[in-house]
């Protein structure tokens, strides 16, 4: 009982990383804010450290490490916890916006291994960062609060998918038509043009972040599910939410790092991105950034 209690309060706190962690940069930032408040400090190159010392490095927004110094500094090799902080979810593509049937719809492509019949009909919340063209950054969420609008992914309904019900289930639901709905509304003109739902969503996005639709190609967009993490079962003995891969093993390892006091070799934990996409890119396992900042420790 002692044991599933202690576990239990665990997972309060894992429930609140997974609702804060939804995308790789929102992991990072809600690391960030645990680390320093259990005591980190940003690593600087040329400053010396002592046995207990705790340091953090930030690759890009994308990928964070957090390393307790220890008695041995790096001599003997270093202690390694490492997870990754990206989740299968639908991403936009760079042109994404389009209207048809007089709705509005954003372009979209999978990242990761997803059941796509899965994501139909399911409330998507958008998080992101675009880069405007004035050179500028904005941080995007919409849909985690109850009062924020959501977006979905239509399907057909019963009696119109016959023909649908007849294909394997890899195929009901192909990838191309993964598109999210996001509007539905003209805007409000005398004039007779076309497209004017598209114009619609593109004023209120203008109005509220002040970006316009060029803005897209140099933006990093996604949907995810839009429902906070859950208790399931009358006895509250499992958790349904979003980004259990791999949540489960990184708030661990943060944790971990967290209650390292004084190690006799130095202990990292790293919490990086794309292993949904093989682990490449230079903000992925494939990259040289622990290899490098293993090196400056050693330094």
């Amino acid at each position: 009982e002692k044991e599933i209690n202690t576990a239990d309060e665990f997972c309060v706190g894992y429930k609140k990383f997974l609702d804060n962690s939804p995308v790789e940069r929102e992991a990072v930032q809600y690391s960030l804010k645990l680390a320093e408040d259990n005591g980190f400090k940003k690593f600087e190159q040329d400053k010396k450290y002592n046995p207990g010392d705790k340091v953090y490095y930030i690759n890009r927004d994308k990928a964070i490490a957090l390393a307790v110094i220890g008695k041995n500094g790096t001599k003997n090799g270093v202690k390694l916890a490492i997870a990754h902080i990206d989740s299968p979810r639908v991403d936009l593509k760079p042109n994404p916006l389009y209207e048809d049937n007089n709705l509005a719809y954003f372009k979209t492509h999978y990242y990761g291994g997803i059941k796509k019949y899965q994501w139909t009909l399911m409330p998507l919340a958008l998080h992101g960062t675009v880069v405007k063209l004035d050179g500028t950054k904005v941080d995007i969420s919409v849909g985690v609060d109850e009062n924020d609008p959501c977006f979905c992914i239509t399907d057909l309904l019963p009696h119109l998918a016959r023909e649908q019900a007849q294909k394997k289930l890899a195929q009901a639901i192909e990838g191309e038509n993964l598109n999210v709905l996001i509007g539905s509304r003209p805007y409000d003109t005398e004039d007779e043009e076309n497209e004017l739902v598209k114009l619609n969503v593109m004023k209120i996005l203008n109005d509220k972040y002040g970006i316009c639709e060029g803005d897209f190609l140099s933006a990093e967009l996604c949907l995810v599910p839009a429902q906070k993490s859950r208790d399931v079962g009358f006895d509250r003995g499992l958790i349904g939410g979003y980004g259990h891969d791999d949540k489960v093993c990184a708030y661990p390892a943060l944790k971990a790092a967290f209650d390292c006091d004084v190690p006799e070799n130095t202990c990292i934990t790293y919490l990086t991105d794309k292993e949904e996409t093989g682990s490449d890119g230079n903000t992925g396992m494939q990259s040289d950034f622990l290899r490098y900042f293993i090196y400056d420790l050693a330094k």
